[in-house]
């Protein structure tokens, strides 16, 4: 094999480029400092994409619990209204019997016109469970008379927890506002007042917490005077 010599040899010495090994060096340099500035770059974007995630999942279940639990307040407030201008009117039914029909803690009926027509409705309010109801009866048929067949259930306000909590309380005509409620067995002749108390609470494991609402209604066809 046929090798140079002299200035020839040197001709044919491979020579390294010095500015392309200085630009490899540095693109290398900077192509592993660039993978950990993108690895650390990932990393921050995900744990701000997590926060901002659990941000808005708790925004949002806030806001669902707080409409939730304005939607009852609201419910509560209406049905209490109507309640109130129910019980206020009671009189004897259009068949002539007492007023008041029943008289119990989580139930109240009695005869009302709710509807302004010529008759008396059998009205009824209770707690079932957590939901507070409506029942009426409006009287039919010749003679008339109040078929429970023909009553009218609705449901007026949800998530109640009256648990611990008597919905209704019955006053005489002695009530001044810290006497006590008639005790069990009642005698409804004696009833002139109807104190209502619902605590609706939309989630319990939940703030706000339950709240409660009150009202007392005099009953002014049952005054003595």
């Amino acid at each position: 094999m046929f090798l140079p010599h002299g200035n020839n040899a040197k001709s044919f010495c491979p020579r390294k480029n010095k500015s392309s090994m200085t630009f490899l060096n540095k693109y290398n340099q900077k192509s592993g400092f660039t993978i950990v500035e993108v690895l650390v770059s990932i990393f921050i974007l995900t744990l701000i994409g997590l926060a901002v995630s659990s941000f808005f999942k708790d925004i949002f279940s806030f806001n669902r619990i707080i409409s939730g639990s304005l939607t009852a307040q609201d419910e509560a407030r209406r049905a209490l209204k109507t309640m109130s201008a129910e019980i206020r009117t009671a009189s004897p039914s259009s068949l002539g019997a007492y007023t008041l029909v029943q008289t119990a803690t989580s139930s109240f009926v009695f005869y009302s016109n709710i509807d302004g027509d010529s008759f008396k409705e059998r009205v009824r309010y209770f707690l079932e469970g957590a939901t507070f109801k409506k029942g009426v009866i409006k009287p039919s048929g010749l003679p008339l008379t109040y078929n429970p067949a023909s009553e009218v259930i609705t449901e007026l306000i949800h998530d109640v927890v009256n648990a611990a909590t008597s919905t209704f309380s019955y006053y005489d005509e002695n009530y001044d506002g810290t006497t006590q409620a008639l005790a069990e067995p009642i005698n409804i002749s004696i009833v002139r007042l109807v104190k209502i108390i619902v605590v609706i609470d939309h989630d319990p494991a939940q703030p706000p917490g339950p709240m409660t609402l009150t009202t007392q209604i005099n009953m002014r066809n049952l005054k003595d005077n």
